[in-house]
């Protein structure tokens, strides 16, 4: 999906969701609860999705010295929002990391490495999420209104995590098998007519390299890296938790009663289950899932406002930091060939 198109679809759906749950949800009395908002817990939850992107920018920051390499604040800040962007506009959210790694590229870190890093980044995240998964679907009382064909589900996204866990510890045990992938996968996109015969050698040669070097530094990780890789885990869970935290913040400024974590395990589930929306960034599932989370613990009246103010405050204002970096950093046409492929061709031909 181009940029455009990817932008344009989560613009629109967004839109179309938000409105239609603002019609469906809003009554004479919802502006009247939102008008008694205490301002100071609203404030405390502007202030944990700042904390969110200080820690996602000191995890990306202590990742880069765990494996060798430099980055500035001002460079990892700049990653961090880039990523909302690239992830808003593309399926599954995996435009982020194609972003993150071209600009840590052109900063003076290996493609290599810059793998290792984007890679671990969302491991950490995954980790954490995953982990809370079963305890939330088999816990007493750990989610509300949650039915056993759901739960079913939870416990099906845990499995496939488990797989794509499995073969992340597989390219670092068997990374030989990985290179063997990588033959048959080039080979076959030389035959479809994808790739050009001109640039097989040199792309072949290319992703070995980075191949060996992204082992390489996944190693460093847990070897001479150690200290700042085990901060960066630390850095994670913090930043978890922090976006977490946003949502109970904004139900106790409505003067709502909300079980602290109740709503934690419920977001866990809710952000987790995201990932695996085909959308771009999730876009009408992510506005529609956070009115029904709210939906859990405030009346629908209060709830419809509350999923979009949520949205809006977590994701949207990330999203439009990340549009400017990424329009200042990697400019709109380089941004479109970097989510159609266009920059590994670049790469092989030596450009």
């Amino acid at each position: 999906m181009s940029l455009k198109k990817g932008l344009a679809f989560f613009v629109l759906s967004a839109l179309a969701v938000c409105g239609a749950i603002l019609f469906f949800s809003m009554d004479g009395a919802s502006l009247e609860i939102f008008k008694q908002a205490d301002h100071v817990r609203l404030y405390l939850a502007f202030m944990f999705v700042i904390c969110v992107w200080i820690l996602d920018a000191l995890k990306i920051y202590l990742l880069t010295r765990a494996a060798g390499g430099r980055l500035s604040w001002k460079t990892s800040i700049e990653l961090t929002w880039i990523n909302y962007f690239g992830a808003a506009i593309t399926p599954m959210q995996s435009g982020g990391g194609p972003f993150q790694m071209y600009v840590m590229y052109r900063s003076g870190i290996s493609v290599g490495r810059s793998v290792a890093i984007t890679i671990t980044r969302t491991v950490f995240v995954m980790l954490t999420l995953g982990a809370m998964i079963p305890f939330a679907a088999l816990a007493e009382g750990g989610l509300p209104e949650l039915g056993w064909g759901a739960r079913g589900f939870i416990f099906y996204v845990a499995i496939l995590v488990m797989a794509i866990w499995a073969a992340l510890i597989v390219s670092i045990v068997k990374p030989v098998w990985v290179k063997r992938a990588a033959v048959r996968a080039i080979a076959l996109f030389r035959r479809a007519g994808i790739l050009k015969v001109k640039w097989e050698k040199k792309l072949l040669k290319l992703v070995l390299k980075e191949i060996d070097v992204y082992n390489e530094n996944v190693r460093a990780f847990l070897t001479t890296g150690r200290k700042p890789f085990i901060a960066a885990a630390v850095a994670a869970f913090f930043q978890l938790l922090a976006q977490l935290s946003v949502m109970p913040c904004l139900i106790w400024a409505l003067g709502f009663p909300v079980k602290y974590y109740q709503c934690v395990l419920a977001q866990a589930v809710f952000l987790f289950l995201l990932y695996f929306v085909p959308t771009p960034g999730g876009s009408g599932a992510a506005e529609g899932g956070a009115a029904l989370v709210f939906g859990m613990f405030v009346p629908w009246n209060a709830a419809g406002m509350l999923g979009i103010g949520w949205r809006a405050l977590t994701e949207y204002t990330g999203i439009i930091l990340g549009a400017v970096v990424a329009v200042r950093r990697i400019g709109w046409k380089l941004a479109d060939e970097l989510l159609a492929g266009g920059a590994g061709e670049r790469g092989a031909d030596g450009g």
